[in-house]
């Protein structure tokens, strides 16, 4: 699968990585791509590096990891290309970072996952890769033969995401775990049941039992 990495800091540059280990084409973004040649160089084979035009023309999957404020930007600078495909959020919503827009996503009753959804409207939109640490993310992928995997929670809307996800969740060594629709997405959320949680997937079956 071709796979755009919006956003290639500390989250979307390790699933970069992994998803390229598993066999996909993967590009990295950025306003400077000629920036990311040590990313590259990590990644390996399958991986290049462009800018979001670029990842608009070319791509079947994009996976959003940008700071929560930037999200309404890229969604326009993607335009009508995700409509269709297959939109992987994995930011965060953080005032002290994002302003007063985190603010207000925060203190609604709408999940963080809704409000992006309204960006990208016409997309399979998942949540997914939020709640978990990056270096947890870069140290628990493709576990040792006999090892439970670690379990990664998602949200998403249509039976065609739900097995997109699921398949680059396995793809990389990771158990996935539905936790609802987007609308029901919420114990994803900062500071809710589930984010910052590792364990399996009978662990978050219980969490939110």
């Amino acid at each position: 699968m071709n796979i755009a990495i919006i956003g290639s800091g500390n989250i979307g540059g390790n699933l970069g990585i992994h998803l390229a280990k598993a066999g996909h084409q993967v590009l990295f973004t950025s306003r400077h791509p000629d920036e990311l040649s040590g990313l590259l160089e990590k990644a390996g084979k399958n991986t290049r590096s462009g800018t979001v035009a670029d990842a608009a023309d070319a791509s079947e999957l994009f996976l959003i990891a940008v700071p929560f404020k930037m999200v309404p930007q890229v969604a326009h600078e993607l335009g009508h290309t995700v409509h269709g495909r297959v939109v992987i959020d994995a930011s965060n919503p953080y005032p002290e970072r994002d302003g007063q827009m985190a603010r207000d996503v925060r203190q609604s009753n709408v999940p963080a996952s809704g409000y992006t959804a309204k960006w990208f409207q016409g997309a399979e939109v998942v949540k997914a890769f939020n709640t978990i640490h990056w270096q947890t993310l870069r140290d628990r992928a493709f576990p040792a033969e006999g090892t439970k995997p670690l379990a990664i929670p998602y949200a998403a809307d249509t039976q065609a995401a739900r097995e997109t996800i699921e398949e680059l969740l396995k793809d990389i060594g990771f158990a996935p775990f539905y936790a609802g629709t987007l609308a029901d997405s919420e114990e994803m959320d900062v500071d809710q049941s589930l984010y910052g949680m590792e364990g399996s997937v009978e662990d978050f079956e219980a969490k939110l039992a």
